[in-house]
Formats: structure tokens, C-alpha cells, sequence
């Protein structure tokens, strides 16, 4: 019970830091496109994300429903999944989000966390061990739909602000985007905490149930939000600068009235979507809505080069996680010295890339800056359309 226990403990600590890299590395998803505009600055919007993610996180718990009692079967005498498993898949997460962050690819988040957790089961349980059907309905469906939904709509509504009431041309127009989009890009924020905040209270309670430390049927507890909560919240406020540079400057030369057209949209996108329990990620409907507004005012501005490497990042994320995720549960569950393997690598892995970072690093200082090999790709970009056209 004892060695239960202490892997237990071990692996609510590993998410809560799972939660805290899920923060710095979505913070993109509401703030990037304000960022970019300068509709807030970049202190301020990490500040106010935070916060609102922390609200959010208490606002729903549907979508942590989904991880704690969905994607993984029960078997004859309860979870086929340990807490050993659990560990390693969120290894195989935290490092898949600590590498992306480094080379600033707004990847999935939720993606990263459900291929860990699938790899681990799938090594540790067999295949038996995943409950494909709710994956496929609750993940990988929304994970194709969500992205397109989100840019349709932000399309819609930036063509609408640039062709039929032409407020974005008229003077001062500029300015009142601006101040739409701190509305918008609170409600981001606060859409993200019901969906993304949840997916770490799952873990965390699906954990506790199958440790027998909590009924399979009930959901996370309030020490389970709050905690959640906190962790992403102060990940957010420490921006995920490097990512917010991408997002708000490089797939798209972004303006007020896109910025809020994207927003808008994801909002909503996520909104409903944690309402019905889709564990959807928040990135790609971000980056789906920041494409659809690029091209609702003008395409050439859309950079498919930047925009091609981000949709490779989305492919690969489960995948990779999955095989990082399940290595890890293969070593962890040989004995405890696997375990402090396990834990001695993610460790190392993640100060590696902490250290790789300060050479170049991001900050709110820098963060509208271009790097000099961005900024040719995306000339390249501009040239190949101007030809085009």
C-alpha cells in the first residue's frame, strides 16, 4: 500500500506539472493574436489569461469526465491502467509539450496527453486497455472537425468586418477592435480553462479510482480542480512566449479585426465543445481561426510554409507521445529502479530544453520580433503568392 501510495503522490505531482506546461504552452491560444495587434500588452495578457483560466477550470467538468471514466477500460477487477502506467504516459506528454515549446510549435497539448496515456496503457495492458470507441468520437473526430469549424467561422466574420460593413477601414476602427478583442481574448482564456484544465483533473482522478483510493463513477474532487486550476494558471502567467511569436506573427501578418474574428470563434468552437465533453484541443482551433481570419481578409497573407510545419507537428503528436509514453511504461514497470529511470530521463530531458531555450530566448520584450530565418520563410512565402496572384 505504501509503494501505492508514493507512486500515486508521484504522479499527481507529474501532472500538476503536466498542467503547468499545458498553461505556458496554450497561453498562445487566447493572447497570441492581441499580442500581435497590440490590443493588450503582452504582461497584462498573460496576467489577465491566467486568472481567467483559474475561473474557468471551475466551470465544467465534463470534459474531465471524458479522461477519468471514458478512454480507458474497465476490466474484471477494475482499470486495467495502474498509476505506474499513468506516470509514464504523462512522461511521454511533458516531454512531447517541452520539446514543441522549444522550437515554438503551437502541437496539441491534449494530444500529447492522450497519446502518452494510450502508449502506456496499450505496453502495460494490451489494447484491450483503450476504449477506442470514445477516443475516436471524443478526440480524434473533433481533433479534424474543430480546427476547420473555428476557421470557417473566423473567415466568415473577418470577410464580413473587411468587405460589407467596411468598419475596419473607416478611422478609428482600429481602435475599437482593439478593445473588442480584450473582450474576445478573455473569453478564450476562459474557455480554455473548462476544456484544457479538465483534461489534468481527469488524469489526476482516474488515477485515484485506479488506485481504489476513489468510486469509479464519481468525478474529480474540489482539491482536484483547485489544484489543476493553480497549475495551469501560473504556467499561463509565465507565457509561452516562444509559441505566442508563432501564433500571432508568423502564420499570418495579423490585424485588429482579424484578431478578434479569431478569437471569436475559438471561443465559441471550445465553448461548446466543453460543454459536450469533447476533449478537443485548443491549440488546433486557434490556429484553424487565425488561418480562416488570414484568409477572410486576404489570402496571400496566409503563410503556408509556417502553416505546413504546424499541421505536421498536429500529426505526429500522438504518435509520438504514444511511443515515448509506452518506452517509459515498459521500463517503469520492470521495478522501482525502472520507475527512477523513467523519472531520471524526464528530468534531464526537460533541462535540456530548458538550457537549449536561453541561448535564444523569447520574451515580452521580444516577442513581436521575427528571427531572421522566420522572417525568410515568410518572404518566401509572400513572393510565391504575389506570383501567383
Amino acid at each position: 500500500m505504501d509503494d501505492v501510495l508514493i507512486t500515486v503522490v508521484l504522479v499527481i505531482g507529474l501532472a500538476l506539472v503536466f498542467d503547468f506546461t499545458n498553461g505556458f504552452h496554450d497561453t498562445a491560444n487566447a493572447m497570441a493574436t492581441s499580442v500581435a495587434t497590440g490590443a493588450l500588452k503582452p504582461r497584462v495578457a498573460v496576467g489577465i489569461s491566467a486568472v481567467l483560466n483559474l475561473v474557468g477550470a471551475f466551470l465544467s467538468t465534463e470534459v474531465a469526465k471524458t479522461v477519468s471514466g471514458g478512454i480507458i477500460n474497465a476490466g474484471p477487477n477494475g482499470l486495467d491502467i495502474t498509476p505506474v502506467m499513468i506516470f509514464a504516459g504523462l512522461v511521454g506528454a511533458v516531454i512531447w509539450n517541452i520539446a514543441t515549446w522549444y522550437l515554438g510549435l503551437p502541437s496539441s497539448s491534449t494530444h500529447a496527453l492522450f497519446g502518452g496515456l494510450i502508449g502506456a496503457a496499450i505496453i502495460g495492458a494490451g489494447f484491450d486497455a483503450v476504449n477506442f470507441g470514445v477516443v475516436i468520437s471524443k478526440v480524434v473526430l473533433p481533433a479534424l472537425f474543430s480546427p476547420l469549424v473555428a476557421g470557417l467561422i473566423a473567415l466568415v466574420a473577418t470577410y464580413l468586418a473587411y468587405r460589407i460593413t467596411k468598419n475596419a477601414r473607416i478611422r478609428g476602427s482600429e481602435t475599437g477592435f482593439r478593445h473588442a478583442q480584450t473582450i474576445s481574448a478573455s473569453l478564450v482564456s476562459l474557455a480554455h480553462g473548462t476544456n484544457d484544465a479538465q483534461k489534468t483533473m481527469g488524469v489526476i482522478t482516474l488515477t485515484l479510482v485506479a488506485a481504489g483510493y476513489q468510486g469509479g463513477d464519481s468525478g474529480p474532487q474540489f482539491w482536484v480542480i483547485l489544484a489543476c486550476g493553480l497549475a495551469i494558471a501560473l504556467g499561463t502567467y509565465l507565457g509561452g512566449w516562444r509559441i505566442i511569436r508563432t501564433v500571432g506573427k508568423r502564420i499570418t501578418d495579423i490585424q485588429s479585426p482579424q484578431g478578434f474574428s479569431a478569437e471569436t470563434s475559438s471561443a465559441a468552437t471550445i465553448l461548446v465543445s466543453s460543454h459536450l465533453g469533447f476533449a478537443l484541443s485548443t491549440t488546433q482551433v486557434t490556429s484553424g481561426a487565425v488561418v480562416g481570419a488570414g484568409l477572410g481578409r486576404k489570402l496571400a497573407s496566409v503563410h503556408w510554409g509556417v502553416v505546413g510545419k504546424i499541421g505536421i507537428a498536429w500529426l505526429v503528436t500522438l504518435p509520438a507521445a504514444a511511443l515515448v509514453g509506452g518506452v517509459a511504461a515498459w521500463v517503469a514497470s520492470t521495478s522501482v529502479i525502472g520507475l527512477f529511470i523513467v523519472i531520471a530521463f524526464a528530468a534531464a530531458a526537460i533541462l535540456t530544453f530548458y538550457l537549449l531555450s536561453r541561448r535564444n530566448p523569447v520574451n515580452h520584450d521580444n516577442v513581436n520580433e521575427e528571427p531572421g530565418d522566420a522572417k525568410r520563410d515568410r518572404e518566401k512565402d509572400d513572393e510565391k503568392a504575389g506570383a501567383s496572384a
